[in-house]
Formats: structure tokens, sequence, C-alpha cells
């Protein structure tokens, strides 16, 4: 997949089933493979990730397209906060 990097800008990220992550506001390229290597995302969703920051970084092994907005796959399941009793 090959797209100019500054058109992810300003992206939202969902998970494939359908759940808002967060916006992509930068990246981070792996010069010597010119390749993108993690998507940093902000305005992230409280409800998926515990986070103290205003982001987290998503690896980009994670991403499934990006087009009008960013799926990635859903493992963020992982890092969901648990339910209080």
């Amino acid at each position: 997949m090959r797209t100019e990097i500054t058109s992810l800008f300003g992206l939202d990220i969902y998970t494939i089933t359908g759940i808002y992550v967060g916006k992509v506001v930068d990246l981070i390229i792996d010069v010597e493979s010119q390749s993108v290597s993690s998507l940093i995302a902000n305005q992230v969703n409280t409800d998926v990730f515990d986070v103290a920051g205003d982001g987290v970084i998503i690896p980009y092994r994670w991403v499934v397209t990006a087009a009008d907005i960013v799926l990635i796959r859903d493992v963020i399941r992982k890092f969901q906060k648990r339910m209080e009793d």
C-alpha cells in the first residue's frame, strides 16, 4: 500500500469491529526500510486504553487499511480497562 504519509494525519482510527481508538497526529518512520513503523494517536478512547498521557503509539503492523479512516486489527482487547465490580 503506497500513499503520501501526510494523507494519514488527522484520520480517525477504528478497530475492524468498529470501536473508535483515536486520531492520527504523527508517524514514526523507519528510515532504513523507508516505511512507517508506528502511528501516534491522540484523543484516545479511554474506554479502550487506560492511559495517563495524551496519546498512544500503535504499531503499523496492526493497520489493516488506511483510506478515509484507519482500520486496525482488534488486538486492543488486551489493553482494555478491566470492568470494576
